[in-house]
């Protein structure tokens, strides 16, 4: 869950770029970011979401061949 932004832990080899989009329930893309990894252990901030409506969202990461979605929900 998130109100306004949400802080990602992110571990893995250092000089690699983190790309990440952030999708409505119907798909839309409604933020996305991209992060160049300085060290093998960092924490990353997504913040400027409070103009989003209150609901159901996909965040998909990536980072060269990996990839992942997590399921979020912004509320009050």
């Amino acid at each position: 869950m998130f109100i306004d932004a949400f802080q990602l832990e992110l571990a893995g080899p250092k000089g690699n770029c983190l790309r990440g989009v952030l999708k409505d329930d119907k798909g839309s893309i409604c933020s996305t970011m991209e992060k160049d990894i300085a060290t093998e252990k960092e924490q990353l901030i997504w913040a400027g979401l409070s103009e989003l409506p209150y609901g159901r969202y996909t965040l998909e990461l990536s980072q060269g061949d990996d990839e992942m979605k997590m399921n979020l929900v912004k509320r009050v």
